[in-house]
């Protein structure tokens, strides 16, 4: 993208009808653009006074009313891009936007690309990449807790702790070049043992930061909780008891669920991602087998298998099975009503070695108990503290390929390999420390980023 010479503009607000909609443009022409569309309600208005709302008419060039604005001028470099940035607050019709959208590129703007105002700022050094990548964590956080996580890095701090693991790095690596370089003056550099000391509190510092990706995973992104059993045992009557509406269609006609259907939830703050899936036995058509399928993708990659079994009924062969290649299941006995006292089957194998909550979904009894044992089980730790620093997927993968680097250059100083071949395993940690920030990356990773987030922001 040519970030010096052209002007951008796009929506920046949802689709939709709302009370506000905000037209916004960045680059070298959006003050002169937004000028020729202006017209102050002030008699004495000259021009825009920077960071000030200016309340008017939006017109055409041909002189037509287009909308009643309020408009803000923001010149660059003390701009969210660091350009000239112009924001109109329209009134929020999907209709109006466009139009003035037409009217700006009419002036010579282009429509922006996704993600292409907070690349320009990253571009333009107003914020690092973990900065930008915060943005859209923030825009699309479900919960408060996600909220603070997102805050945490979108103020800098993820940025700051990376750059003091790497300030740790520079040093050792300076003393290895100068043991490198003057190898036979009488210069002090770390011996061997201070060296090993040194890289592994580094090592384990990155390792613990890594980690923090796995523990905030499920309140960023929502945990995968996927309901299983065999075919009517009370899935979908239990995904609609949860969702308190009737989300899957419920009948007696075994295999009615033949794909998966999933809607999101919030237990107690923790934003779940609830599948109801098809019910497992010997399909009897290939749409039902694919169905099946499908289900069995999604227990391999879920954070907590709800395995519904009849209680009336009992678990069958496929239950079994289940229960036997999954470690994060928890048992739901349905169908209590139709069942005096305990269920045999309970206190048989394995069932009497698992978790297990019992309910009727149908008349939404122990369902509040179901809830509570899902919440427990899926965040045992609890949800992260405030000022926690959760890296995302991009940035936990460059901490582990960086934690290697430091496991190898480890091992190679056991064995006594020479200082200068070691410096090149530091070179390698530094240099992916540095891609976390942007300070190096590549036009991919950039794309790959920025790719992800929204016209218009």
């Amino acid at each position: 993208m040519n970030t010096n010479n052209d002007t951008i503009v796009a929506i920046a607000t949802p689709p939709g009808q709302g009370a506000i909609g905000i037209v916004r443009l960045s680059g070298p022409s959006a003050g002169e653009i937004a000028r020729s569309l202006f017209h102050s309600s002030r008699p004495g208005f000259t021009d825009f006074k920077p960071y000030q709302l200016h309340h008017g008419q939006l017109r055409d060039g041909r002189g037509n009313f287009l909308d009643e604005v309020l408009a803000a001028f923001m010149p660059g470099p003390g701009s969210f891009t660091g350009e000239d940035v112009v924001e109109l607050q329209c009134h929020g019709g999907g209709a109006i936007l466009r139009r003035v959208v037409e009217e700006c590129l009419a002036g010579g703007a282009r429509l922006a690309e996704a993600g292409e105002f907070s690349k320009r700022a990253f571009l333009n050094t107003r914020m690092d990449l973990t900065q930008a990548e915060a943005i859209m964590e923030l825009v699309g956080a479900p919960t408060a807790v996600a909220v603070g996580l997102a805050g945490s890095k979108l103020e800098g701090l993820l940025a700051h702790r990376i750059g003091q693991l790497r300030a740790g790095l520079e040093s050792v690596r300076v003393q290895l070049c100068v043991a490198v370089d003057f190898p036979e003056d009488e210069v002090e550099c770390l011996a061997p043992q201070d060296l090993a000391r040194d890289i592994a509190e580094i090592r384990e510092a990155m390792a613990e930061l890594a980690d923090n990706y796995d523990r905030g995973r499920c309140w960023r992104d929502g945990a995968l909780v996927v309901l299983a059993g065999q075919v009517n045992a009370g899935k979908s009557s239990l995904m609609n008891a949860i969702l308190g509406i009737n989300r899957a269609i419920v009948t007696d006609i075994p295999g009615t669920t033949r794909d998966y259907l999933e809607e999101s939830v919030q237990i107690d703050g923790l934003p779940v991602r609830l599948v109801d899936t098809a019910g497992l036995r010997a399909a009897l058509d290939s749409v039902e087998l694919l169905g099946i399928e499908r289900s069995r993708e999604l227990l391999a990659r879920a954070d907590l298998v709800l395995l519904v079994i009849d209680s009336e009924l009992g678990p069958g062969a496929e239950d079994l099975d289940l229960a036997a290649e999954t470690e994060n299941l928890l048992v739901v006995a349905n169908k209590m009503d139709l069942v005096a006292g305990e269920p045999a089957w309970t206190r048989e194998s394995p069932w009497k070695d698992k978790e297990l909550c019992r309910l009727c979904a149908k008349h939404g009894q122990g369902v509040s108990g179901l809830l509570a044992a899902i919440r427990r089980m899926v965040a045992a730790t609890g949800a992260p503290e405030a000022g926690t620093l959760v890296p995302n997927l991009r940035q936990h993968t460059a901490l582990v390929r960086a934690a290697e680097e430091l496991a190898h250059l480890l091992d190679e100083l056991a064995a006594g390999l020479p200082y200068d071949i070691l410096s090149v395993r530091l070179d390698t940690a530094c240099a992916i420390l540095a891609e976390i920030t942007g300070e190096i990356t590549s036009e991919e990773v950039l794309r790959a980023v920025f790719d992800g987030f929204c016209i218009g922001k």
